[in-house]
């Protein structure tokens, strides 16, 4: 059997070369659409956005992990599962395209009514998606998924600069979720065709309810901790400083995603299959922690001393008040990232209900945290700070949760890993405060180039001289030592 070693740099090689090779275009989309639409027009699409995404947790019921952990379903119990999604599916987009009219008069904006209608066609694309979607994953067909990513990326960013300017303004921020949820549809059918028959398929999806309900659950907890900030921002602050939240949070997102898209899909299709060896994902777990580590932190400092510069360069000064947003939540990039790969550890130890715990009391957490900045400091700010804090609190939860009930194993060796890769952020950001108090009059590309490139000096520097880049060949070594056992 290939290793789990063999099996993870295959899949974070493919996803890598058309995830990388897509931040180009993302960019190049973001910064076109930011100087040609107005800050409110994105405030109106991230509360369509997050109330759709509501709607899609829905569409899914925990299914795709389900079905990548569970190897005893049979091509006609996965048909059947997806036969009920086209049910599901036609459902929900009638719910959502009939509550448009609700939804506006909640916000007090009528293009919300367009706007929901219209994403209603999305919801029911991707309702339908995901099983043959989810085939892809299971049979680990990660060169193929990393080819239609690029493909589906390329094209949607194109057609929606080009709407753009025509001059299609708003509209133009519903071509992503529509082309691309009908573009997964067609690619993946064609991939794994499904039959159209007369069945609900209930008797399937029992087989894979006891994992998918828990997932589902935290799935929708989880949903609530990532959105309630920009619907209360968008009613109780405004559409034009939701538009300024909504941007640095975008931006400080696009790196973090792009890291996290090439490694978390890969791992839980490979991790599930030791399910019932909990050392083995003991040691997959501190070693992947450990590389998460070594890009995240040194990349959130990175981005916290280089904000005012990546701002301007791709939104322009229209966009000056995210700046300092961006710069606090710059700071949870290295606890996000790390925080990516718990869930599918959780998952591949057919710990859903722990990753429901978890995620419970993250919610609890963070939606505190978010009503006290909103309500009390009333200012985006201090609901960036905020945030930060409900991270750090989640990040210990979480980690103390999966090491003492699931793992059984002591906190300490994943506390370990991190020392590391903190003291060279902390030595990156000791330079980089340094740079900062003579590049305030430097010009913002210089600025930004020549931070980026020590940092990343400083970054190479220390990985040699602490020989951490032989972090690869360790996973190799420990693998071994696993099998042998």
């Amino acid at each position: 059997m290939t290793s789990i070693k063999q099996q993870m740099l295959s899949g974070v090689f493919y996803t890598a070369i058309a995830k990388y090779s897509g931040i180009i275009i993302s960019l190049i989309v973001m910064a076109v659409l930011a100087r040609l639409l107005r800050p409110d027009d994105f405030g109106v699409m991230a509360i369509a956005t997050v109330i759709i995404n509501f709607f899609n947790i829905f569409t899914n019921i925990g299914f795709s992990s389900a079905i990548i952990q569970n190897k005893r379903l049979t091509p006609k119990d996965i048909n059947n599962i997806y036969m009920f999604t086209i049910w599901l599916g036609i459902i929900l987009s009638i719910l959502f395209f009939f509550s448009a009219w609700g939804i506006a008069s909640y916000y007090k904006d009528n293009q919300l009514i367009h706007i929901c209608h219209l994403l209603s066609i999305s919801l029911f694309f991707s309702a339908v998606s995901i099983v043959p979607n989810t085939l892809f994953y299971k049979n680990k067909n990660f060169k193929f998924i990393a080819y239609r990513t690029f493909f589906i990326q390329f094209s949607v960013g194109i057609l929606s600069i080009i709407a753009a300017l025509l001059g299609a303004g708003l509209y133009t921020l519903t071509i992503q979720p529509i082309l691309s949820s009908a573009l997964i549809l067609g690619v993946s059918l064609k991939k794994y065709p499904q039959k159209i028959q007369w069945t609900v398929g209930i008797e399937s999806v029992k087989k894979i309810w006891n994992y998918s309900i828990y997932q589902f659950l935290f799935n929708v907890v989880n949903y609530f901790t990532r959105n309630l900030d920009k619907l209360l921002i968008g009613k109780y602050m405004g559409m034009t400083p939701l538009g300024y939240y909504e941007k640095s949070y975008r931006l400080m997102m696009l790196p973090l995603q792009n890291i996290t898209y090439v490694i978390t899909p890969v791992m839980h299709p490979i991790l599930s299959d030791y399910q019932n060896d909990m050392k083995k994902l003991a040691y997959s777990h501190e070693r992947i922690t450990r590389l998460l580590a070594f890009i995240g932190f040194p990349l959130g400092i990175l981005l916290f001393f280089s904000a005012q510069e990546l701002v301007l360069c791709v939104f322009g000064k229209q966009w000056i008040p995210s700046i300092p947003i961006f710069k606090i939540l710059s700071l949870t990039v290295g606890i996000q990232l790390i925080l990516s790969s718990s869930g599918s550890f959780y998952q591949a130890g057919n710990d859903t209900r722990g990753l429901f715990i978890s995620g419970t009391f993250s919610a609890i957490v963070s939606v505190s945290s978010i009503i006290i900045g909103i309500f009390y400091f009333s200012s985006l700010e201090a609901i960036a700070w905020c945030i930060f804090i409900s991270f750090c609190i989640n990040f210990i939860q979480c980690y103390w949760q999966l090491y003492s009930c699931m793992l059984h194993r002591k906190i300490l060796f994943f506390y370990k890993q991190l020392l590391s890769p903190i003291i060279v952020s902390a030595i990156i950001g000791s330079i980089l405060y340094l740079i900062s108090l003579f590049s305030e009059q430097w010009n913002i590309v210089i600025s930004l180039i020549f931070k980026t490139v020590f940092s990343i000096i400083v970054w190479g520097i220390y990985i040699q001289y602490t020989k951490e880049y032989d972090i690869i060949s360790k996973v190799k070594k420990i693998t071994l030592k696993i099998k042998k056992r």
